[in-house]
Parts: C-alpha cells; sequence; structure tokens
C-alpha cells in the first residue's frame, strides 16, 4: 500500500480521465430492501474491488451520473438512492422512520441483499452519518474512505447557515419548521450547486432542476423535514466515527470544496487529526464539488485507488 501524503491541490490540477468501455456502462437497476425498493447505479464487473457511492441532499445518485463511468473499467461501481430520495420507494413521513439510524440499517441490508459488504466508501453530505453508523458497525466492511464535503467534526458545521436548525431541533412547531422549510426551496437547490463555484456557468443546471423536481413531490416536504430534525442526533456520533478512524486508520483520500456554505474548511482539516496518514485536497469551488471538478476527482479516486485497494486492468 503506497504511503498517503497529505497535500492541498488547487484547481489547475490537471489528472488524465479513463475512457469507458461498453462493458462498463451503467446499468439502472431496483431492489426490494425491507418492505421498500431501492433504486441504485450499477457499473463494473462484481469480481472487481467494489466502491460504494453515497449522496447528499437535495441529490441522489443522480450527482455521481458522470463519475460512475469514469471509475467503472477499473472498479465494481454502485450508488444507491436512499428512500425518499431519487427513484427509490419514498413511503409517507407518517408510516415510515426518516431517521439517519434507519437509512444506515436500509443501507446496509441493500448490500447484504446485492452481496457488497467490502468496499470503498465514498460519501458526501449525508453520505457521512449514512456511511459512518455502516463503517462503525461493520470496519471489516471499508476498504477505504473518499471524504468529499462529508461532515464528521463540530468545526466542520458552519454555525451561521445551522442557526435556522437551532430552535427547530429543541422544539419542532409550525413557527420553527418555517424558516427551515427554506432549505427545500428551489432558490436553495441551487445555491448549494453554484455557491462558491470559480464559474457558476459551468454547472449543469439539469443538476438542481432534476433535484427539485423530486424535492417537490407530493408528501416529500415532510420526508425531508424529519430528515432535517433527525440531523441534530448526527453530531452527538461524531466522537464514536472518530474513535473508528483512530482505531482503524482506512485509507483515506478527502476533496474538499473549500468554499462549501454548509461545511467548513476546518471540517476537512480536522480529520488529519484521527486520520494523520489522509490524503487531502482543498478545492476551489462549493459543496457539489463533482460539478465543477468531476474529471480532476475521479483522477484523484483512481490514483488513490490504486495505491490503497489495488485496480482491475481495464
Amino acid at each position: 500500500m503506497q504511503q498517503l501524503a497529505t497535500k492541498k491541490t488547487n484547481d489547475k490540477t490537471k489528472m488524465k480521465s479513463t475512457p469507458n468501455p461498453a462493458g462498463a456502462r451503467t446499468r439502472y437497476q431496483t431492489v426490494p430492501v425491507n418492505g421498500v425498493d431501492i433504486f441504485y447505479r450499477e457499473a463494473g464487473q462484481p469480481g472487481q474491488p467494489a466502491v460504494l457511492l453515497l449522496h447528499g441532499f437535495p441529490t441522489s445518485s443522480h450527482m455521481f451520473r458522470e463519475l460512475i463511468p469514469a471509475l467503472a473499467a477499473e472498479y465494481h461501481v454502485i450508488a444507491p438512492d436512499y428512500p425518499g430520495f431519487g427513484y427509490s420507494s419514498a413511503p409517507e413521513a407518517a408510516r415510515f422512520d426518516y431517521t439517519f439510524d434507519r437509512l444506515s440499517e436500509i443501507t446496509e441490508s441493500f448490500l447484504k441483499k446485492i452481496g457488497v459488504t467490502r468496499f470503498a466508501l465514498f460519501m458526501q453530505d449525508y453520505g457521512a452519518p449514512v456511511g459512518l453508523r455502516i463503517a462503525e458497525r461493520h470496519p471489516d466492511w471499508i476498504s477505504a474512505l473518499i471524504v468529499q464535503n462529508a461532515n464528521a467534526y463540530i468545526e466542520g458545521i458552519n454555525q451561521a447557515t445551522f442557526k435556522p436548525m437551532q430552535a427547530f431541533w429543541a422544539d419542532r412547531n409550525a413557527t420553527t419548521e418555517t424558516p427551515v422549510r427554506g432549505f427545500l426551496t428551489a432558490e436553495t437547490t441551487r445555491f448549494q450547486y453554484t455557491h462558491g463555484t470559480r464559474n457558476p456557468t459551468a454547472v449543469n443546471p439539469d443538476c438542481w432542476i432534476h433535484d427539485q423536481a423530486l424535492l417537490g413531490r407530493p408528501g416529500n416536504d415532510l420526508i425531508q423535514l424529519a430528515l432535517l430534525h433527525d440531523y441534530q442526533n448526527n453530531p452527538p456520533q461524531y466522537p464514536v466515527w472518530q474513535d473508528y478512524f483512530r482505531r482503524h486508520q482506512p485509507p483515506t483520500l478527502i476533496t474538499w470544496g473549500r468554499n462549501d456554505p454548509f461545511f467548513t474548511e476546518a471540517g476537512a482539516r480536522a480529520y488529519l487529526r484521527d486520520l494523520p496518514k489522509a490524503d487531502l485536497h482543498l478545492l476551489d469551488t462549493g459543496h457539489f464539488a463533482l460539478e465543477e471538478h468531476g474529471p480532476l476527482i475521479a483522477g484523484l479516486i483512481r490514483q488513490f485507488l490504486a495505491g490503497a485497494i489495488g485496480a482491475a486492468r481495464p
């Protein structure tokens, strides 16, 4: 295994992309898991080293539409949609437990169902509280970590941005819920994709239009509000996840949009306290770094995984 160096990468770094052979094209599938249908994107062959891609809010596996084929020649790539997101089932909030504990349990059952229990874990945003719950329960499942604006440290939370959440977490009612509904608007969805980017015109508007169309489905607001309310239960888990890092020292690549309005650069650097050999790259972009730096990040991932877990011959 190669020694991982901590470093900073600027936006001018170039990485060569890998062509996508016909056999590595993305497949779109659905599997029943614990009473819900889980949609997932899959590419590459099952015999190749596996990479699990876990999406954030308010998106879905759609956010990995370009990363998947960039990795599929060498890796078996799987990207599921959580319940309530993308093309997975979205049971009414009144009859489904929309918590991060539940999303992680469903994702874990999904992985068992498709027979993938050893993988490199890519986490973005919500991918951290889902994925790190699984990693803490099953450290032997994790071959490596890839962290992209996926927070696990208190200093990574932008307190100004999260301020409307405080009263909502303390007492959920119509009054405290009103400002939090602002996170569900088309304006905010677009903001998440464009804020902090060097060139907003380079970000495909299909991203926020796709996400907003799914957010706007009847009843989906209550699903998302339930998860936003449950988010308060993630920071108390940070010490548990940090202990997992210290004890198991998984090979780790961090590609972080340093202009993220939600999760700060300090949160990226904090990983180095517990994972001192992590490979850190701070990118001049925002929350959804893949949109502006997709080829760069794909190249960094291939380079990192080749040393950390190996790669199938394309």
